[in-house]
């Protein structure tokens, strides 16, 4: 079984499981934003995190050889470890909700503000809880100062999402069109209707300046193009209140400040719950049932919005599903990205300390430099946009520096 022992392999983890963790997003917002049906893009999105899950296991925890306190994945499913399961289990459960309830909260109050609100709760709450489920391994001077940069940068993030939506009111205005609320993150590509009601994005990058939607050429960033790509979005958020959407987000974060901690009870034991003589889940068991449950509940729960719709969206059914192959492999390799990232997030957790391992809640840096580079988010915004937006990724940057700088040592 494969195991990091060094703190330079923990942080190389991290560092992948962030760049993972912030690209899975970016996919599932410009699915929504091309038309496809959340409930069709969580059902593949399910199916491949749980195959990076089996992928882990049967490579990492498989390989070299197996001891009575470090059991190898296939050896460890027989035991007698019931209790670190269900641990496992939860931290999944919750993890899943939290996934699914941001799923809707992009569409309601855009993806960079859903991530930077949602990470925080996760740092507030669970990084706390791991620093003292991990006994203080990690560093208190380093770790909570870490924290405090989070902190800042989530307000820096809040600022430049109002300031960027106050851009967008402005130009929609100019229209004669005026929205509550309104985030885009949408590509430099040319969007073209294609029968069905579903869109299609086509390559545009060679002209970065201009957009197609139904033969007509717009300016991108500009009042037209983001009338035009609210009118293809799956989920309609036209006269729908911004409270509404930050309620899915505080519930969302509140799931994800708890999944971490779980996990760290399901490998570690802190609470004794194993009978004596028993070996803890080593990380790859443990990701194993934590991501079992994570496809139990995504596919039962959006197999009944495909028929129970939420959120205004119409219905569906298996059938419609299967047949919808509009964007399926963005799906797809989302749910890789998520599964490879959570994967990476805790096995460097397990030799470093979870709550140095929370860094990776720095991923609104990555889903905002997707944003920016590819989805043309922020195009033709103010001053005061831009300098909020270069001071939110540079806080990130020293944020998550400071927390993987408080690493420590998980002793045997």
């Amino acid at each position: 079984m494969f195991l990091v022992h060094d703190k330079a392999g923990a942080i190389a983890l991290m560092i992948a499981a962030l760049c993972f963790l912030g690209t899975w997003p970016a996919l599932l917002t410009l699915l929504e934003r091309r038309g496809r049906l959340p409930q069709h893009t969580y059902l593949d999105y399910s199916i491949t995190n749980f195959l990076a899950a089996v992928i882990i296991a049967f490579s990492f925890g498989q390989i070299g050889s197996s001891t009575p306190d470090s059991p190898d994945f296939l050896t460890q499913l027989g035991q007698d470890n019931g209790p670190s399961v269900a641990f496992a289990m939860a931290g999944g459960l919750v993890l899943s909700m939290g996934n699914l309830a941001t799923q809707y909260a992009w569409a309601y109050v855009g993806l960079s503000v859903t991530e930077v609100v949602s990470s925080s709760i996760t740092v507030v709450i669970g990084t706390t809880m791991n620093y003292f489920l991990d006994y203080r391994i990690n560093r208190a001077e380093i770790l909570f100062p870490g924290v405090g940069c989070f902190l800042i940068a989530v307000c820096l993030g809040s600022a430049v999402h109002a300031s960027n939506s106050n851009d967008n009111n402005a130009k929609l205005g100019s229209i004669g069109h005026q929205i509550e609320t309104f985030d885009v993150e949408n590509s430099l590509q040319s969007l073209t209707k294609r029968p069905g009601n579903s869109f299609e994005i086509q390559s545009g990058l060679a002209d970065e300046a201009t957009g197609q939607a139904n033969g007509a050429k717009v300016k991108v960033g500009s009042a037209e193009f983001l009338q035009k790509l609210e009118e293809r979005r799956a989920i309609k958020i036209r006269g729908s209140k911004a409270i509404f959407g930050l309620g899915i987000v505080v519930f969302s974060g509140l799931c994800f400040s708890l999944f971490s901690p779980a996990f760290n009870l399901a490998t570690n034991d802190q609470w004794r719950a194993l009978k004596p003589g028993v070996p803890h889940l080593v990380v790859y068991t443990a990701f194993f049932y934590f991501s079992v449950s994570c496809l139990v509940l995504g596919i039962l729960l959006n197999a009944i919005f495909l028929y129970h719709p939420i959120c205004g969206l119409p219905k569906s059914s298996f059938t419609s599903y299967i047949s919808d192959w509009n964007g399926r492999h963005w799906a797809l390799l989302a749910g890789f990205l998520c599964g490879f990232g959570n994967g990476f997030q805790f096995m460097g957790g397990q030799a470093a300390g979870y709550a140095a391992a929370d860094a990776v809640q720095a991923l609104p840096l990555v889903s905002t430099i997707w944003a920016v580079l590819l989805f043309g988010e922020y195009r033709c915004s103010s001053r005061k946009t831009y300098s909020l937006l270069l001071s939110m990724l540079l806080m990130f940057i020293i944020a998550v520096g400071v927390l993987m700088g408080s690493s420590g040592h998980r002793k045997s």
